[in-house]
């Protein structure tokens, strides 16, 4: 079974961490990122360092207890690098861009689709990728996921969006008799 939960969480300069309660805030200048857990860990900050402790023996306690430590650590980890995720669109007149808040794509429909950028999230597009940037690990990987949606890649020609370390598994075509 998984220790990740005994692991200290370094918190690094510029970080600040505190507990109100039952709620952890990790803050970044004017950026703040709160997890809530409901009592279920308990948490200590002392010399730049959280270290977490499981809250009675069940077993439903062990997994609070590397949850919480792991959404932690992504706050801590978002506010001081951020997250990213490339995605690349393959196919012929398939094209993105970003105008003020909305991403526009062209994906061989007969109308562009318009998706709303995110607040707190970044998005740049060149020639034939999208960068997703952002503190949040779990808004990032939904908003390149949603971007991927609207039209996966295909296994014949592997036209479509896919994450830049993505493999797609061709299949072959038909063949003549």
């Amino acid at each position: 079974m998984s220790r990740i939960g005994k692991k200290p969480i370094s918190i690094p300069n510029g970080i600040e961490v505190s507990v109100e309660g039952t709620v952890v805030n990790v803050k970044k200048g004017s950026k703040v990122s709160s997890i809530e857990t409901h009592g279920r860990v308990g948490i200590e900050v002392a010399d730049s360092q959280v270290v977490l402790s499981k809250v009675g023996e069940e077993k439903e306690s062990a997994a609070f207890w590397g949850t919480y430590r792991a959404l932690i650590n992504n706050a801590v980890e978002g506010l001081d690098k951020g997250f990213s995720k490339s995605l690349e669109i393959n196919g012929v007149g398939y094209r993105a861009a970003v105008k003020g808040k909305v991403l526009e794509l062209q994906l061989g429909y007969s109308h562009p689709i318009n998706y709303d950028i995110p607040e707190g999230l970044e998005i740049t597009v060149e020639k034939n990728l999208i960068h997703v940037k952002g503190a949040d690990k779990q808004q990032v990987g939904q908003a390149a996921a949603i971007i991927r949606g609207f039209r996966k890649p295909e296994p014949y020609k592997g036209k479509g969006v896919k994450y830049t370390d993505e493999h797609i598994v061709r299949k072959a075509g038909k063949t003549a008799k």
